[in-house]
């Protein structure tokens, strides 16, 4: 039995996904931008999904900017935020435990003479409000701090952080990298006063290649990718029809039963933890108040995380050693570093990640798994 527990890197498509895709490929595949009936037709489909993105984020249409990814919306927020405000201030503030989708653009500012502020985090990964506080400015154009963090699922104070930009830095933008939380823990922009919030299609059985970035009303920034002046000018390029209404459809499925999708995950995951409680020296990293039910990080001494994952791979259980977007590029975890690890963990951490379709099943599948691979490769382990 194939057990796939690697969902943060990516979902399995969803077949109602797949389906509509596929008719519009071989049916509505014309230009947004052409002038003719098969244009309109394909035009018809990003209407609508703006307008069902629109409902589930409780925004209106035209905030909505379909891009290529996660990775791209994040790029636009930061860099789009600095080419428009630059002439304001020059200072941004960030986390220590961005994704590089973030951290990257951030250093990238940092190069060009942009000042870049990183919130420290405790134990659990989780930001101090008061040292955000101490960090805002006048010049300040932009605080951008993840929802989830992919690597141990700690969920971070967004409503918290909405509610101090708001009062104490009200002209600064507050981005949110919900690449991790879209889909599963529901988040409403206006509500937090959130100005920009990223999310991606294949973390919740969409596609991949296509992403999303709210943009409230309010808040303007400047376009990275320029041509036809497609989207209103703000991302140019052909629109990717089948993506985007793929990514809509798989959306409106998980947000259809959010609430009880995470109730039922949360239950798993608790089970899940107490089955292998009694591997000695296995602990959870992140928060057991704050966090996604969706993300497991586990540390198990004595076992280099590379070697388990291919030991549990042989058996059909596939989870990650680490965050997917570098796994190919080794480099000690900035996530694990900064909550402050034992440095062996920073070598032998796991990571086990949820959808809605993980069942109780493959969950005790992969419990069994742990309790006869771990001390097998403990008598290996060099002392």
């Amino acid at each position: 039995m194939e057990i796939y527990l690697d969902n943060s890197a990516t979902t399995k498509l969803s077949p109602g996904a797949l389906e509509l895709m596929t008719k519009i490929f071989m049916e509505d595949y014309g230009n947004t931008s052409s002038m003719h009936s098969k244009g309109f037709d394909a035009e018809k489909h990003i209407r609508a999904a703006k307008e069902n993105f629109a409902k589930i984020l409780k925004c209106s249409a035209n905030e909505i900017l379909f891009t290529s990814g996660g990775t791209e919306s994040n790029n636009t927020a930061i860099i789009g935020t600095a080419l428009h405000y630059g002439s304001r201030g020059h200072h941004m503030v960030t986390t220590a435990i961005e994704h590089a989708a973030v951290s990257a653009p951030m250093k990238f500012l940092e190069s060009r003479g942009w000042e870049i502020d990183r919130l420290s985090v405790d134990s659990e990964g989780r930001i101090n409000l008061s040292e955000l506080e101490s960090l805002l400015r006048d010049d300040t154009v932009l605080v951008s701090v993840m929802h989830v963090n992919n690597e141990i699922g700690t969920v971070e104070p967004i409503e918290e952080i909405g509610a101090l930009i708001h009062e104490k830095c009200p002209n600064c933008l507050f981005h949110v990298d919900d690449i991790q939380g879209f889909g599963k823990i529901a988040l409403y922009p206006k509500k937090l006063h959130i100005d920009l919030l990223s999310a991606s299609s294949h973390k919740l059985h969409g596609p991949k290649g296509v992403g999303l970035l709210y943009i409230d009303e309010r808040a303007h920034i400047s376009p990275i990718i320029l041509g036809g002046g497609h989207q209103n000018g703000m991302r140019s390029g052909t629109e990717n029809v089948p993506g985007v209404a793929g990514f809509s459809f798989a959306a409106s499925e998980v947000y259809s039963n959010i609430d009880e999708n995470y109730k039922r995950i949360e239950a798993l995951r608790a089970d899940f933890i107490n089955k292998i409680s009694d591997i000695p020296d296995i602990s959870v990293n992140g928060s057991a108040e704050h966090h996604s039910p969706y993300i497991l990080s586990l540390t198990v001494k004595d076992v280099r995380a590379e070697v388990l994952l291919h030991a549990l791979e042989g058996r059909e259980i596939y989870v990650s050693a680490g965050s997917a977007c570098s796994s190919n590029h080794p480099s000690v975890s900035s996530t694990l570093k900064a909550v402050n690890v034992p440095k062996y963990a920073l070598d032998s951490t796991i990571r086990l990640s949820f959808s809605v379709s993980t069942t109780a099943e493959e969950l005790d599948a992969a419990a069994d798994a742990l309790h006869s691979v771990v001390p097998t490769l403990r008598k290996f382990t060099r002392k």
